[in-house]
């Protein structure tokens, strides 16, 4: 009989008081465990197995996980090296795609094995900023600082509490000697207590720091006469606006004269079903064309094979304008020309092109005359507007001004919104349906994240099943599947199951806050940022260690439910190996597999042949790069902070391996920021103080965890201390917020006018002669901004005014942010001369339409044949919808391909920067 059914019989049997517990349970398996002596500081190694260095598994639980984790980081980093020189789309793309400006690439790299480590070195960390966008660069330096601050906490922790926990004396092993857990004397505690107050101020001197460097950063990049000069940045939306307000003359006459343009949003369901269905039957058109242009070209290949030659002289000379379809007939008969049916299955089947032409000859005119309808604004409004002011500095007047008398109307107010991120359907959500949004939103993940537990518990079931049949006999008919289905069952189905719901749960997440009301997509993520990094914290750290203390001395606990506090004091410090290892497998797997992107190279690279048959789809592959989630990818890391400053204090071990994991994620992700990623969604940067503020999370929790500790210790002293302590950090905390929230929102006046001022100085070329002292300035200051090498001084276009003070040291700098990374620093690592903002008429005109509204006929593009097939379909199908055969092709097996070298097709539109 096994334990599980011996358990599961003893479960059903009754005592005498007519119920049985698990305590009874345990004592009939195994008497000699109850009675057994397991109380806290008489046997020197609870919640492990007893005899000698064998107690404590943690050494050898970590190298398990260091050697095939380290082996993986080879393969793939080698794999990397390799590929790397052969695939450049996947792996340098930035440094010659023609969908970017010639600002926007990176400097090529060698393409030896190990020659461009240097090259990639030299490139600063600020040429993502340059180059890129705001949120990579901070995602680059929150890196850099979480690492940093765990080097220093290793030098803060390591010399004095590393000796005062080995020598404890409560008999630990292997790593465990080194945690809080191996301390008997209440004495030591307070090395413990000092050394946190130590830690924990420098991690908040360090949120305050990087908080002041972030506002003088943002302050200089949105007053920077890039940024200034756009469009958003001029641009107000105005939610929740009462229907009598709803009118251009009473808008006009609230803001002012120094109102340019003005949007007041429409209800765009009609015309946009029709837009929807026009691009719709375009791009069926256009894969119709395209599959009878394949179909005449294999066709004439097959019957130059068959005449050994015959057919390949082809006269293309016909008239164009003749017989619809006449020259692909010459090929392709009629009853193998591109059909579909109306309905599924019992619908009429008809020809798809004339079909196409039909339906979009019917639909362009009607689309048209709506479009205009609503510009002259023949439409019903929704409460949103979108008013553009004349000069940033009047916007942001608007901005920060009460708009009106009642509570939450024409509130919340935005500024900056980019036309191609607001979510439409979200303008037309009133006051009273955002706070209910909201409650049932931010309700519905609470719910999420407490019994997220369940279904990856139950993928944990699945994964044990075969001991779950002993414990359940009515599971047993499982027995009579064949091996290789249980295998997969119990193997293969549970690993798919953990994946679909962790890739589940961004997407969730992101609904839940477009649910909520955010307009825009940045507002989304700044939103979702807080949701995963909820999750983070809750799921993937507190119930994990929780868990695993509390497993560790289950048993225990069980047969001397008194001794709980103590096994759980002994047993939390030791959760932490777990931790150690899950450092050594995010830095060395992530880092290595973001690198490698084997994903992206199997579709790029094997998939995309089946998928991508028309031009079109071939170049939307090539050209568009990917991008990040913001709010899913700071999150990720700010609990890896989290975690390591919680340990910090109980087991300072895992700063070391936090510190190495944390760097490896950070060269990976520079890579790739400046060489693969592209930024589709623009925070301002307002990611970076959200994951600071997250990050002091660690700093309460370890304060709470130690004054528990320290509890069970029965040790006032030191609980004392840290009481006192954490009122310290709470009052200096909400002090730091008060003083910069304003600033995270809002741009000062000061600082507009001194912008002014410096600007006139340097038109009257009050400059000169000052690029010598750039040295000020962090590293990559001088990298150039208006082109593409990262040594060459600045743009003497863009030369600008003496830094306020001479080169600081490092010291000085340290401790003086707002000295040595004031405005006036900082404005000189912004970009300037990267692109006239110069937009035209009819942009500037439909910037903040609904894209129902601005949206104009695609332009159809299709391969070229030989036989003249594409051009006489171009010259028919633009009598209804514009259509091009330019730019792409057949190769001599008669696949599409399409013209890469200068990666500008016709389909190509240069990126507007609103």
């Amino acid at each position: 009989m096994s334990s599980f059914e011996a358990f599961n019989n003893a479960l059903l049997r009754r005592s005498p008081a007519g119920r049985i517990t698990l305590r009874d349970v345990i004592e009939r398996r195994a008497p000699s465990f109850c009675n057994a002596d397991t109380t806290v500081g008489q046997d020197q190694n609870v919640g492990s197995a007893t005899g000698g260095e064998e107690n404590s598994p943690s050494l050898s639980s970590f190298i398990s996980t260091l050697v095939p984790t380290l082996i993986i980081a080879v393969i793939f980093v080698t794999l990397f090296l390799i590929l790397r020189r052969r695939f450049k789309r996947n792996y340098q793309p930035r440094t010659y795609l023609g969908s970017l400006r010639e600002q926007e690439r990176t400097p090529d790299l060698p393409t030896g094995l190990f020659n461009w480590f240097s090259a990639f070195n030299k490139i600063p960390d600020s040429y993502v900023l340059n180059h890129q966008s705001l949120d990579g660069f901070l995602l680059l330096r929150y890196l850099k600082v979480a690492c940093a601050t765990c080097l220093v906490g290793c030098f803060i922790t390591w010399p004095v509490l590393f000796p005062v926990n080995a020598t404890g004396g409560a008999g630990q092993k292997q790593l465990d000697i080194l945690s809080f857990s191996n301390i008997t004397n209440k004495n030591r505690y307070y090395a413990h207590v000092f050394i946190a107050w130590i830690f924990f101020s420098f991690v908040f001197y360090m949120v305050a720091r990087e908080s002041i460097y972030y506002v003088n950063l943002r302050q200089a990049y949105l007053l920077s006469p890039l940024y200034a000069s756009r469009m958003s940045s001029r641009t107000v939306l105005f939610t929740s606006v009462p229907t009598e307000y709803l009118n251009e003359g009473i808008l006009r006459r609230m803001f002012g004269k120094h109102v340019k343009n003005l949007w007041i949003a429409n209800d765009c369901k009609e015309i946009e079903e029709l837009v929807e269905e026009r691009d719709k039957v375009a791009m069926k058109l256009e894969v119709a064309e395209t599959k009878l242009i394949k179909l005449a070209t294999a066709n004439r290949l097959k019957s130059m094979k068959k005449g050994r030659g015959q057919g390949g002289a082809v006269d293309t000379t016909d008239d164009t304008n003749g017989e619809s379809g006449s020259f692909a007939a010459k090929w392709v008969p009629t009853k193998k020309r591109p059909t579909h049916r109306l309905k599924p299955i019992i619908g009429k089947k008809v020809d798809t092109i004339n079909w196409c032409r039909s339906e979009l000859e019917r639909l362009i005119p009607k689309i048209d005359a709506l479009q205009e309808s609503y510009r002259a604004g023949n439409a019903k409004f929704i409460p949103s507007v979108f008013i553009e002011f004349y000069s940033q500095s009047e916007a942001q007047s608007a901005f920060q001004s009460l708009a009106h008398h009642h509570a939450l109307h024409m509130s919340p107010r935005f500024i900056g919104v980019n036309p191609e991120e607001v979510i439409w359907k979200n303008l037309k959500i009133n006051w009273a349906s955002r706070v209910i949004r909201n409650i049932l939103t931010i309700s519905f993940v609470v719910l999420l994240i407490i019994f997220w537990s369940i279904p990856v518990g139950f993928v944990g079931i699945l994964s044990n099943i075969k001991s779950l049949i002993g414990f359940a006999s009515w599971l047993s008919w499982l027995n009579d599947i064949p091996s290789v289905i249980f295998g997969v069952v119990q193997g293969l189905l549970p690993t798919i199951l953990l994946a679909v719901l962790m890739a589940l749960l961004p997407i969730i997440l992101r609904l839940m806050a477009k649910l909520g009301g955010c307009p825009s997509l940045s507002a989304v993520e700044l939103r979702t940022q807080n949701f995963y990094f909820m999750f983070q914290v809750i799921q993937v750290f507190l119930v994990t260690t929780l868990t695993s203390a509390a497993s560790a001395a289950v048993f225990q606990i069980i047969c001397k439910p008194g001794d709980a506090p103590n096994l759980l004091a002994t047993n939390l410090p030791k959760a932490s190996n777990f931790y150690i290892s899950y450092f050594v497998l995010q830095g060395l797997t992530i880092s290595s597999g973001a690198v490698l992107g084997i994903a992206g190279l199997v579709v790029g690279k094997i998939l995309s042949k089946i998928l991508d048959t028309t031009p079109r789809k071939q170049y939307n592959r090539f050209a568009n790069l990917a991008g990040l989630g913001w709010g899913t990818v700071f999150p990720i890391y700010t609990n890896l902070a989290v975690i390591a400053i919680t340990y910090s204090i109980i087991a300072p071990l895992v700063l070391g391996f936090a510190t190495i994991g944390l760097y490896l994620i950070y060269l990976a992700y520079r890579y790739n920021l400046l060489f693969v990623f592209n930024a589709n969604i623009d925070t301002k940067g307002l990611i970076y103080p959200r994951a600071l503020q997250q990050t002091t999370t660690g700093c309460y929790l370890s304060i709470i965890c130690l004054i528990g500790l320290f509890g069970i210790k029965a040790a006032p002293g030191p609980i004392v201390l840290m009481i006192v302590y954490l009122v310290f950090v709470i009052l200096f905390h909400v002090s730091l917020n008060s003083a910069l929230n304003p600033l995270l929102l809002y741009l000062p006046k000061s600082l507009e006018a001194e912008e002014e001022a410096i600007l006139l100085g340097i038109e009257d070329g009050n400059s000169a002669g000052v690029t010598t002292t750039t040295t000020t300035t962090e590293k990559g200051v001088q990298a150039s901004v208006a082109n593409n090498s990262v040594d060459s001084p600045t743009n003497p276009k863009d030369t600008m005014p003496p830094a306020p003070h001479k080169k600081p040291n490092f010291v000085s700098k340290f401790l003086r942010p707002d000295i040595y990374t004031d405005y006036q620093t900082l404005r000189r690592l912004v970009p300037r001369g990267f692109a006239d903002i110069v937009y035209d008429p009819v942009v500037e005109r439909d910037a903040y339409y609904h894209p129902a509204i601005a949206s104009q006929t695609p332009l159809l593009w299709v391969p070229r044949d030989e036989m003249g097939v594409s051009r006489q379909e171009c010259a028919h199908s633009s009598k209804v919808i514009p259509m091009t055969d330019e730019g792409a092709g057949f190769n001599s097996k008669g696949k599409v391909v399409w013209d890469e070298g200068e990666g500008r097709p016709p389909i190509w539109t240069e990126k507007i920067y609103y």
